[in-house]
């Protein structure tokens, strides 16, 4: 849980550095400027918050390690969740990777979307994760039916379609990162604002058939699961209404980024509970039998 919250943490931290226009605050990476790991007192408020930003990297990367030990301590080993553990690791350090390059190449709008895309990444390994030690202790369920693993599987793409052309929504919108004169992607914001509300709506609709097909078949997990979904989703797609008739201020733009993560996370946890629970490695099986 800890990881998760911290990678979301990550998305909303990026997002507070691009409204409060911090991108180059450190205009330097590694390190925040030639000769200073830290912000000097010059930088003002925009090098304190890029540079808090890098910290919760480091804060993330503890988190993560203390995942790693737990997984590899327990005393029926949970593979799974180790190798799941792992790839949050290598992920913050892809995530780190792209952050400095989005600094060099001065907040580059696709560069900038590919950061976020890393980090949705991050945040798609820590959901797993966190998904799988839900069920370390629960007895398997098995998989719903083939109609509704289709319709989950379809879930999950189009909110990933969904949460990719909000990076274009944002690379055309007010909001660069930063006060200078950062290029933007060259598309129609109106355009592009269009069409993420066409996959929303899309996406809304696969969640209702969803819901209605697993409370048919009585699958009262997946139902849960997709209920839960659309209570994010609803809320998410209010905040983003309200976005756009007030002109995009700073806190609507951050809490949608904030309803973002929570959004992709329901849609992986619809995923996986449509396609069960595999039971883990033998040996597992073999603990739970013999006393």
């Amino acid at each position: 849980m800890a990881s998760l919250i911290a990678a979301i943490l990550i998305i909303v931290g990026g997002g507070i550095v691009r409204v409060t226009g911090s991108g180059l605050g450190c205009p330097d990476w590694p390190t925040c400027i030639d000769g200073s790991l830290g912000p000097t007192a010059e930088m003002g408020w925009h090098g304190i918050i890029e540079f808090g930003n890098r910290l919760l990297t480091g804060a993330l990367c503890a988190i993560v390690g203390w995942v790693i030990i737990a997984a590899r301590l327990q005393r029926d080993q949970a593979p799974e969740v180790t190798r799941w553990a792992w790839m949050q690791f290598w992920l913050v350090v892809l995530n780190a990777v792209i952050g400095g390059i989005t600094v060099w190449v001065k907040l580059n709008p696709y560069v900038v979307a590919a950061h976020f895309l890393a980090a949705t990444l991050l945040l798609t390994t820590a959901a797993i994760t966190w998904d799988k030690t839900q069920n370390l202790d629960q007895p398997p369920f098995p998989a719903a039916s083939s109609r509704s693993i289709n319709l989950g599987n379809a879930l999950l793409a189009a909110t990933a379609v969904l949460v990719i052309v909000g990076t274009a929504v944002t690379g055309t919108g007010p909001h660069a990162g930063d006060s200078a004169d950062v290029p933007r992607m060259p598309f129609s914001w109106v355009g592009v604002t269009a069409i993420h509300s066409m996959v929303a709506l899309g996406s809304m609709v696969l969640a209702v058939l969803l819901l209605v097909v697993a409370r048919r078949a009585s699958e009262t997990a997946l139902a849960r699961k997709t209920t839960m979904y659309l209570v994010a989703f609803l809320a998410q797609g209010l905040i983003g209404v309200i976005q756009v008739f007030t002109h995009l201020p700073e806190t609507m733009v951050v809490l949608h980024l904030v309803g973002s993560a929570l959004v992709w996370v329901g849609a992986i946890r619809v995923c996986l509970a449509s396609r069960g629970d595999k039971k883990l490695d033998p040996v597992r099986q073999v603990s739970s039998v013999v006393p």
